[in-house]
């Protein structure tokens, strides 16, 4: 019997990475994880330990700390392209280099009723993502958000659903619709202003939930993408992955008391996954 490697690939994985842009009376951060991955000729490292084409792990993060100081980071998208530009011009035994990022969010803390120049607070759990693949041919590239929280508490329903001998769910014509949105879409090209679109697209997902009048978490979601799609012609596709956080009507009748829609228990699980991908035609 004979044995062959199939495929390989390596690369360095959480490379953590805060830049600080200091300005007359303001300063500015980036706070960033990078996870960049290689294909290409390596098969010698593998079946007879030569690692002449091997670039070290610690060799792939220095270059993503070099390369911070040399270029701005308003864009995590354009960074990303500057490390695989680096990587294929450097290396031809690389054929394809994969980026993924992720950005975590700081907002300015408030001050005299205006944001402080250099205090910041993390938003939440969200992040702003992107997803890099390039060989010296071609280049796709998606952006996204992670840990979007968003709840409304009016427009919202679930109803006419399928019931079977096991079903014990209620119909609701105004319930508390809540969901951490993961969203990622593709763009057709690499001439794009990535962080306009982006902060508009964000923009967009959350004028879209708020004001849809929903029939459930799926109608709402396609809203969301259809509404992203139709405005903004550098994107061929999006998809939108969202959990349903429930919370259920707590029982106050055994205290003599009653509870017309105020107080609610927020139940973690079991919960429902939506997913949905647009793409345009």
């Amino acid at each position: 019997m004979s044995v062959r490697l199939a495929e390989n690939s390596y690369g360095e994985s959480q490379v953590r990475l805060l830049r600080l842009a200091r300005q007359e009376g303001r300063n500015d951060i980036k706070d960033l994880t990078l996870t960049i991955q290689f294909d290409g000729d390596f098969d010698a490292a593998h079946v007879a330990g030569n690692n002449r084409k091997i670039i070290p792990g610690g060799t792939i993060k220095n270059t993503v700390y070099a390369l911070a100081r040399q270029h701005s980071l308003e864009s995590i998208e354009n960074f990303a392209l500057h490390l695989i530009d680096h990587f294929l011009t450097y290396n031809p035994q690389i054929s394809r280099v994969r980026i993924e990022a992720a950005e975590n969010v700081w907002a300015r803390l408030p001050h005299g009723g205006k944001p402080h120049p250099s205090a910041f607070t993390r938003a939440g759990t969200e992040r702003r993502t992107a997803l890099l693949s390039a060989t010296r041919e071609t280049t796709s590239i998606r952006a996204g958000i992670e840990g979007l929280v968003l709840m409304k508490t009016s427009d919202a329903a679930f109803e006419n659903f399928l019931r079977d001998p096991y079903t014990t769910v209620l119909a609701e014509t105004n319930r508390i619709l809540c969901s951490v949105v993961e969203a990622n879409w593709l763009y057709g090209d690499e001439e794009v202003e990535f962080a306009p679109v982006w902060h508009g697209v964000r923009q967009m997902l959350l004028e879209t939930f708020a004001e849809h009048k929903s029939k459930s978490l799926q109608h709402t979601l396609y809203a969301m993408g259809e509404a992203v799609l139709t405005n903004f012609d550098d994107l061929e596709e999006i998809h939108l992955s969202s959990p349903e956080k429930h919370f259920h009507l707590v029982e106050l009748g055994p205290l003599g008391m009653d509870n017309p829609g105020t107080v609610f228990m927020p139940l973690e699980a079991p919960y429902g996954v939506m997913q949905a991908t647009l793409k345009k035609n």
